[in-house]
């Protein structure tokens, strides 16, 4: 979808794209210049020009681009310019994604990083000069946008893990320092790998803080702002969903299957898949 924005004293990015998604891509034209549009990122963005230059200023530097670089811009405040080209025409696509994309990311890749580099992201934003991969990737996002029909979740993560990918290996140490930004609050990391980790053992949210080396209390708000319910919730409902996967596609009887899903006995597990599905596991599986 192409969005034409127009000059406001405080523009508030991508909300104001009517979008709040995790991870969303945006093609922008203008036709006229702009002088210095406050700018609210709620996200981190990769912007691309495909006609036109760029500048933008944050509390202590700025950068000036045209279509032959691209940005990687941090959360935060900053200013923006635009100019158009000569025909009066300016082109861009943005990407935007939130930190917990990123993470992802990098719990998905950890072989990719030597986690014995330590570098501290001090830039607010990162210039890079668009090449031949570049171009075709940046074509390719055009393409799917032409066709004014949303871009589903699958694909547009899709296409950051290739972009991501790709910077990994032509810019190493750019992306590393990204990842040390990123991942300051190492807590959200080891929560969401711990959490992860353990859908299938049986342990308490009091053991799991302690392995996490939080308080329970922390554990829990922490865990909260991260999935959006409590731990209890989040662990049924994933339990749940993982019995009745077992169930539909295994031959094996819930007597079976109980402790694959972290219950240390079989009425418990009954219990806990009735209150969910409105079933007992053996009246589901015959249905299934």
């Amino acid at each position: 979808m192409i969005y034409y924005l127009w000059y406001m004293n405080i523009f508030s990015l991508p909300e104001d794209l009517n979008t709040t998604d995790s991870i969303s891509i945006f093609s922008y034209q203008s036709s006229s210049n702009t002088e210095k549009s406050k700018i609210i990122l709620n996200q981190n963005i990769f912007s691309f020009l495909t006609e036109g230059s760029k500048s933008v200023y944050y509390s202590q530097k700025s950068a000036h681009i045209n279509n032959t670089e691209f940005l990687l811009l941090s959360s935060g405040n900053c200013l923006m310019s635009e100019r158009t080209t000569q025909n009066g025409v300016y082109k861009s696509v943005l990407f935007f994604f939130d930190n917990s994309e990123l993470v992802n990311f990098f719990m998905k890749h950890p072989d990719i990083f030597d986690t014995n580099i330590k570098r501290s992201m001090e830039e607010p934003f990162i210039v890079f000069q668009v090449d031949d991969f570049l171009q075709n990737f940046i074509a390719s996002l055009n393409l799917m946008l032409a066709t004014n029909k949303p871009i589903s979740k699958a694909m547009r993560v899709l296409k950051l893990e290739e972009l991501m990918l790709y910077m990994c290996d032509k810019y190493r140490d750019e992306v590393i320092s990204l990842r040390t930004a990123v991942l300051e609050n190492q807590e959200d990391l080891i929560i969401r790998k711990a959490v992860e980790a353990n859908i299938g053992n049986c342990i308490t949210i009091d053991e799991l803080a302690f392995l996490c080396n939080m308080s329970l209390s922390t554990f829990k708000r922490k865990f909260s702002k991260l999935y959006s319910t409590s731990p209890n919730k989040w662990f049924l409902q994933k339990r749940m969903e993982l019995a009745a996967t077992l169930l539909r596609n295994s031959n094996e009887k819930p007597s079976d299957i109980y402790h694959k899903v972290g219950y240390e006995n079989h009425s418990s597990f009954t219990h806990s898949f009735k209150q969910t599905f409105g079933l007992t596991p053996s009246e589901y599986q015959q249905r299934n």
